[in-house]
């Protein structure tokens, strides 16, 4: 897979390292949650965004130097609809705030993965992976991918958007194709929520578990390829 940066990896490594990513709505979360329940330390990145920019962070003080008070609320706080309104329709502004926040998300997860011991899966869900340039970073990198209508149909169904912000929202992230060169493993979620919860457990049995047969990243192609009942599941050597 494509690697773009090599970042520091924390003194205290855990047993296995996992990037977790995939475009919104296409279901990364519900991987992640079931990670967790097999035993996975989760580390959210949209939970750290928010940590970061809280009332009165350093953070929130950066993006209020950078954008004016029209992105503060009332409260103190930041307006995450204004916010969005801005970075989602103009890439300049959207390359000002992450710059100001990615280096403040990844120093935070640093420390958490190195607090969590040698014997330890970190995952950590990064919607932004491969935009921030971290696949190096991770042992294993897990994309989620879904069909792209069914990607807008979630966000305006399930969380009231727009189509055209929807489309906005997608536009805005990496592409598809962008994401599958940094994976390691690719899920595919064409199905129901069912499928897509069996076919991350199968990734957790055959690559995370100790008992498993992993992943060997100098592997030829189609070596760690589950077996091809499961559609949701391929590891990505193309």
């Amino acid at each position: 897979p494509a690697v773009t940066e090599n970042a520091a990896r924390p003194a205290t490594r855990p047993r296995l390292h996992v990037g977790l990513t995939g475009g919104i709505a296409a279901g990364k979360s519900t991987v992640a949650q079931v990670f967790a329940e097999r035993g996975a330390i989760l580390v959210d990145a949209d939970q750290i965004a928010r940590d970061v920019l809280a009332e009165g962070t350093e953070g929130l003080a950066a993006v209020q130097d950078e954008f004016g008070d029209r992105v503060i609320t009332s409260e103190g706080e930041l307006d995450r609809a204004a916010m969005a309104e801005i970075v989602f329709t103009d890439p300049a502004a959207r390359d000002r705030l992450n710059r100001i926040v990615h280096p403040r998300i990844r120093a935070f997860g640093r420390r958490l993965v190195a607090e969590a011991g040698p014997d330890a899966v970190v995952v950590q869900d990064v919607p932004l992976l491969v935009e921030s340039g971290q696949a190096g970073a991770y042992d294993l990198v897990v994309v989620v991918e879904a069909p792209m209508q069914e990607r807008i149909r979630r966000m305006v169904e399930d969380r009231g958007m727009t189509v055209e912000d929807a489309q906005n929202r997608i536009a805005a992230q990496a592409s598809d194709e962008e994401r599958r060169k940094a994976a390691h493993v690719l899920l595919v979620n064409d199905a129901d929520l069912d499928a897509l919860k069996r076919a991350a457990n199968k990734v957790w049995d055959r690559f995370i578990a100790p008992d498993g047969d992993g992943f060997d990243p100098e592997s030829t192609q189609g070596r760690d390829e589950p077996d091809a009942d499961h559609r949701e599941t391929r590891d990505q050597g193309e």
